[in-house]
């Protein structure tokens, strides 16, 4: 029998196609907006609940105080409604288009990623909750700043259904740079190398974080599948309580769970400083490859872990519920008055810097400077031609960071530390031309900064990452002195009060960062720590 619309067709050769879905393009912007919005200033909910249980199964002080930072400025984000961290990331978005969706509302000539990116300009351009644009085109040359953090990183997979599902994330410099990706033997042994490379990362990944590892496929899809992995819900705890349980695991939950309980042995611990928790869950992703291969990706995701999920359906722009206010843990970081030794900028001598210790920690009060690459880079250039720097920075202590811009009321937006490291290879020439005494950043520095604080017996103090939102409320003004052309890694003057830090390289050349994580390596290979328990978050 054949059909009516199609004489001569029999019946049952007939495929119906399903109702189609329709997407306007200003939903997907503004959903995409949202959701910028809304992963700058909370927490994922898993990542609250894992690093809880870490704070409170810490023993040690520097790191604990480090988690309670990190927690505390998590809630204040959450309430405030102000990134968690200044770095507020590079966007990633991956999508899964339904083959029957249809899109409707595109300016012309326009296609799915500049709609993307108009989502990202507008997000990153709020009014009420301006976010730091960190993107440069021309990566090799000009780096110049975008001004409104696009392009994102797009990956579109088509796939069958009538729904577009999406994940957007927003991630930082800091840990990013601490990507690694290797071709290994298919006869390597992968535990072994992340162990090897996990110490090389230092702390500029903003411990206790998470690693995502992808294995297989070709060198660019194991670094997919590495990022991917990182967009999972955390499920360590539950994955060790199946084990302890003496139910069966599948060998890649065998592999998460020898690398976590091998990676945190490693002492490493929040911030780099030596603790129990340098991660709170390790992702694997895998892939079909070639015979001859194992490509490795591992990407580590630092404590301002920033990625939401949403799915479009073609009934309007996707809004994500706010998260209970219940979620967080009881703690709220202040000063230790007793414990901490506060300094007044304004007064201060290179004897004074030359007096403070390893693991001293220290309440800045008074005046500083701020300056990241650029900035240096510029000092650099200027200083070798015999040219005049916009600013004196004899006896100035210097703060690495590039603030967010402020909204209302604010002196300066979120205002955490950036990647001390980078700044290694200027540190003599600060030191030795411009009459600095002291430095501030994230996690360690590198034998040749060491070195060279040790040679001007120089001072390098670490505040915490990913607690920048904290960090700008000792901040009582600030304002642009030199390069304003950088945007945000202009040179400022802060004038802050009770600003946290602590002592990380002393004018002896000593570094908490090394001789801490080697400390609790050695104390937790003695199984000092195995009977702690955490009751359940």
């Amino acid at each position: 029998m054949a059909s009516g619309d199609n004489p001569g067709v029999p019946c049952h050769l007939i495929t119906h196609r399903p109702m189609t879905t329709t997407i306007r393009y200003n939903d997907l912007v503004e959903s995409i907006a949202a959701a910028l919005q809304y992963i700058s200033y909370y927490h994922p909910s898993d990542y609250i609940e894992h690093l809880a249980r870490a704070y409170e199964r810490e023993q040690s002080p520097a790191a604990k105080d480090a988690m309670a930072q990190i927690l505390t400025n998590s809630k204040m984000s959450a309430t405030g409604q102000r990134p968690i961290c200044q770095d507020t990331g590079i966007v990633n978005v991956f999508l899964k288009v339904g083959m029957d969706v249809r899109w409707e509302g595109f300016p012309a000539g326009q296609g799915l990623e500049d709609a993307i990116n108009e989502g990202v300009r507008r997000g990153y351009n709020h009014p009420d909750n301006q976010l730091r644009a960190s993107v440069v085109a021309d990566p090799q040359f000009a780096r110049k700043n975008t001004k409104d953090n696009t392009p994102a990183v797009i990956n579109v997979q088509i796939v069958p259904g009538d729904q577009v599902d999406v994940t957007v994330a927003a991630k930082g410099g800091g840990s990013e740079n601490k990507s690694k990706m290797i071709m290994m033997n298919p006869s390597d042994n992968l535990v072994d190398w992340v162990l090897k490379t996990v110490p090389t990362m230092g702390a500029g990944w903003c411990p206790p974080g998470m690693l995502g590892i992808g294995i297989g496929g070709t060198a660019e899809k194991a670094v997919l599948l590495a990022k991917e992995s990182l967009m999972e819900d955390l499920n360590m705890y539950e994955l060790q309580a199946k084990a302890a349980r003496g139910e069966k695991l599948d060998q890649v939950e065998e592999m998460r769970l020898e690398l976590y309980e091998k990676v945190n042995a490693l002492g490493i611990g929040a911030q780099g400083l030596g603790g129990l928790t340098t991660v709170l869950d390790v992702k694997i992703k895998m892939y079909p490859t070639h015979a001859a291969s194992k490509p490795v990706a591992m990407i580590p995701n630092c404590a301002a872990t920033r990625h939401a999920h949403f799915v479009m359906n073609g009934s309007g722009p996707v809004y994500l519920e706010a998260p209970s206010l219940d979620l967080w843990p009881k703690i709220d970081w202040a000063p230790d008055y007793n414990k901490s030794k506060r300094v007044d900028l304004n007064t201060l001598t290179k004897e004074e810097v030359a007096s403070w210790k390893p693991g001293d920690t220290l309440l800045l009060n008074g005046k500083m400077l701020t300056g990241r690459d650029a900035a240096h880079q510029r000092i650099q250039d200027m200083l070798a031609k015999g040219e005049s720097l916009p600013v004196d920075f004899t006896n100035r202590v210097i703060y690495y960071v590039g603030p967010v811009d402020p909204v209302r009321d604010e002196v300066v937006g979120p205002a955490g530390p950036t990647t001390a490291t980078r700044m290694d290879k200027f540190t003599d020439m600060m030191l030795e031309k411009t009459g600095l005494i002291a430095m501030i950043g994230k996690a360690e520095r590198g034998p040749v900064a060491i070195e060279s604080i040790k040679k001007h017996q120089s001072a390098y103090l670490m505040a915490v990452g990913g607690a920048a939102y904290l960090v700008s409320k000792a901040i009582r003004d600030a304002k642009v002195v030199g390069f304003a052309d950088l945007g945000m890694e202009a040179i400022y003057e802060f004038d802050v009060v009770d600003m946290p830090v602590t002592v990380a390289v002393d004018a002896g050349g000593t570094s908490a960062h090394i001789t801490g994580p080697a400390e609790w390596q050695k104390r937790i290979a003695t199984g000092e720590f195995k009977g702690i328990d955490v009751t359940a978050a």
